[in-house]
């Protein structure tokens, strides 16, 4: 399970900076724009990696593929509609990662495709960015919390279950461990990374 090469480290490092980053970013914007600015007042409306990295989340995704950047702190009570406003939140960030990786996939693709570029290095980084990417957003799909699919889910669900939804978030942490350390996640993912990969290569192939 652990993949701990230095070189491979480096081409990776990008990759999670990048993808954390934005994907928080976009959670505080989204707020922000729905009439939230927590986000703002605690300086993490910023692309800026140092704000948003978490070291055990980080050291989780680079010896696991499984890892975490620190939750964007929002409001709900701040937002007009509650519900709609925590669905949008909660979107905003895996749909920021998978904008990414159909950008870098189109530059990846554009620059092979039509200038016939090919760099070992290139490649290596390019590439983690669009599968790291696909992973963090789609991991964070996921209905268990704290990940942002059980904020989705909470969201559709009536308010008398929601509650009750959040009421058992402390022992979710130990299923997702749980499900991460066994490798069964898997099993939810792999279709999940699939099916967004075709979307994505459906995108990129209409542009090309």
């Amino acid at each position: 399970m652990f993949g701990f090469d230095i070189m491979e480290l480096l081409y990776r490092l990008p990759a999670v900076f990048i993808g954390f980053s934005f994907h928080e970013f976009a959670h505080g914007l989204a707020a922000y724009y729905l009439g939230d600015d927590t986000a703002k007042a605690s300086g993490r409306l910023t692309l800026d990696p140092a704000a948003h990295i978490d070291p055990m989340g980080l050291l989780m995704l680079i010896l696991f593929r499984f890892g975490w950047a620190k939750p964007v702190p929002i409001n709900p009570n701040n937002f007009r509609n509650r519900k709609k406003g925590i669905i949008i939140v909660s979107l905003a960030g895996p749909l920021m990662n998978f904008l990414i990786a159909t950008i870098v996939l189109f530059i990846y693709g554009f620059s092979y495709i039509k200038f016939g570029i090919q760099n070992v290095v290139f490649d290596k980084i390019i590439l983690n960015i669009y599968f790291i990417n696909i992973g963090l957003g789609v991991f964070n799909l996921i209905p268990i919390p704290p990940l942002d699919g059980s904020k989705i889910l909470a969201g559709i669900l009536p308010t008398r279950i929601e509650y009750k939804f959040y009421k058992y978030e402390q022992y979710s942490y130990l299923l997702l461990l749980f499900l991460i350390f066994t490798n069964t996640i898997n099993y939810v993912l792999s279709p999940m990374f699939f099916y967004a990969q075709r979307a994505i290569y459906y995108v990129v192939n209409l542009i090309l």
